[in-house]
């Protein structure tokens, strides 16, 4: 899709947001905004295809929106139409419940939300796939209105502006327009945003790294125990040569981000058979437990030292028995690094983000770090600058992981200076992120950036990973000459001299309006030391 239609789209759909923003935060009115989105794109689809099936020529959504209506009509057409529609997309709905239709009854003064409301139900019973994916919508909320008929006119109001949109024939644009609408909800929503979105820069730079090397595999799988609305995921995509092949494997706590993750996947056209989505505590219950459990690529970026249970019960669980001791109740970080490296194929790789604590702190903290590096577990350790997160200004680490390495030396990237200004955030360009990417596969020292540090060196310094220890960035300040120093001191001097003769002489000019005036003009003249003749 051209560029230009891309702005359209993404204007398109910002605009929409205007009609919620008065009367809600971001947090909330995204579920609204994203759900008739998706009713819309679903909607529009079936109907196109629907008119694919009859062999009719359409131009636009209304004569689609006619075709489907006559042949829904006709009994002799029916049950094979709905058949094949629910057998291509798993789900259809009625003429009358359709996006388009709902639309053409707004424009008539006849719209009612419980049809729009009976549209949602339709599509979650229709597969299991869809399941209560519209239960945040709450079309009946008093946030949307205070009465009934406001409640209908915004809904009315929001669905007028996405009628405007073509989605249906949007590819991956409209799922990369869905995703930019997220970001700009996680901007929006501040810190409550960090449980659903990675900002897209550093979702790029993991996901190269996991899948650097392996862009031909077919059948690549890659997890994401804290998926969160699934962009991380969604990159492999982008950077895969086999995309229509790559198996997504995600789990996330948050039933509403759940949802933006499914909806995600579907509007990026992943196919239903590759994508394994779960809504569980991924602490709390280990999952998948049934084949496949490992995989190619593990990516991560988990709540930052959230807390958990950290049972005793827990040492006894494979994901942590071999190391002894548990992450603290205070600060899951590790627990959520085992858990993933845990599900990592002996082939594969992992990059997750975490709090640059997690290099540092002692205690269990500290005998976990010790065995992954006693193994040669952790790869890379990368220091990211701060403020480039939505939900945090504290600049952070990914760490990189892999198994069966041949060595136990680590590679440690200072990039925290790498970043471009923004009003509010530190952005990570393109320039910034090859920087990292390319040292990161030529594994070599680079000045002040980057050093590889053997194990004896990570052994002297107590397994120690803080960045500052392995890559010295300290700058010497320049020496200064005394003598150009004095000579810009006289300078500046005569500058200064200069310019308190242009002002008294300016002064002196001065009279007041009256002879009190004038009085204390003189007093105050004098008092500076200016020259003038005093009344006294």
């Amino acid at each position: 899709m051209a560029q230009k239609n891309s702005k359209t789209l993404y204007q398109a759909l910002w605009n929409s947001a205007d009609i919620l923003r008065s009367k809600m935060d971001a947090n909330e009115y995204k579920s609204y905004l994203l759900g008739l989105v998706f009713y819309k794109y679903l909607s529009d689809k079936m109907l196109y295809h629907a008119a694919d099936l009859l062999e009719e020529k359409v131009s636009d959504l209304n004569e689609a929106q006619k075709v489907y209506s006559e042949a829904y009509q006709d009994l002799d057409i029916k049950d094979d139409l709905l058949e094949n529609l629910q057998y291509d997309f798993s789900y259809t709905l009625e003429p009358n419940l359709t996006f388009t239709a709902l639309v053409q009854r707004i424009y008539k003064g006849t719209f009612q939300l419980e049809d729009l409301a009976q549209g949602f139900r339709d599509i979650e019973q229709s597969h299991e796939i869809f399941e209560n994916l519209f239960e945040d919508v709450d079309l009946y909320s008093k946030k949307l209105g205070s009465t009934p008929q406001k409640q209908n006119q915004t809904i009315s109001d929001v669905m007028k502006e996405l009628a405007t949109l073509e989605l249906a024939h949007e590819g991956d644009a409209l799922g990369d327009a869905y995703e930019y609408l997220i970001g700009q909800f996680a901007s929006d929503s501040g810190k409550k945003a960090g449980e659903f979105y990675t900002p897209q820069p550093v979702s790029q730079l993991m996901t190269r790294i996991v899948l650097h090397g392996k862009e031909n595999q077919k059948g690549f799988s890659v997890y994401d125990p804290t998926m969160g609305s699934g962009s991380l995921l969604l990159n492999a995509k982008k950077y895969s040569n086999e995309p229509g092949t790559i198996l997504y494997f995600g789990q996330e706590l948050n039933t509403s981000t759940y949802n933006l993750a499914r909806m995600n996947m579907i509007l990026h056209g992943v196919d239903m058979s590759n994508q394994f989505l779960h809504n569980s505590d991924t602490l709390d219950q280990d999952w998948p437990t049934e084949e496949p459990t490992n995989f190619d690529g593990v990516l991560m970026n988990p709540p930052y030292s959230a807390k958990w249970s950290a049972e005793k019960g827990f040492l006894d669980d494979p994901r942590f028995s071999m190391y002894g001791v548990l992450a603290p109740k205070s600060k899951a970080d590790f627990a959520f690094l085992l858990h993933g490296y845990y599900h990592l194929k002996d082939t594969g790789v992992m990059a997750i983000v975490l709090p640059h604590g997690v290099l540092f702190r002692g205690n269990a903290e500290g005998k976990i770090r010790k065995i992954l590096l006693e193994n040669g577990a952790i790869d890379t350790v990368i220091g990211l600058p701060a403020n480039i997160f939505f939900n945090t200004s504290i600049p952070t680490t990914v760490i990189i992981l892999k198994k069966n390495r041949s060595s136990k030396d680590v590679l440690f990237i200072d990039a925290s200076s790498g970043f471009e200004k923004a009003k509010n955030q530190n952005l990570l360009k393109e320039e910034h992120i090859e920087k990292i990417l390319q040292t990161y596969i030529k594994r070599e020292d680079v000045e002040k950036y980057a050093h590889v540090a053997d194990f004896e060196e990570i052994k002297e310094n107590d397994f120690n990973l803080n960045i500052p220890r392995y890559v010295d960035t300290f700058e010497e300040e320049e020496e200064i000459s005394l003598t150009e120093l004095s000579m810009e001191m006289v300078e500046t001097q005569k500058e200064i001299q200069k310019a308190e003769t242009e002002l008294f002489s300016l002064f002196n000019e001065l009279h007041g309006t009256n002879e009190e005036a004038d009085k204390e003009l003189q007093q105050f003249m004098k008092a500076l030391g200016i020259g003038g003749e005093t009344n006294e």
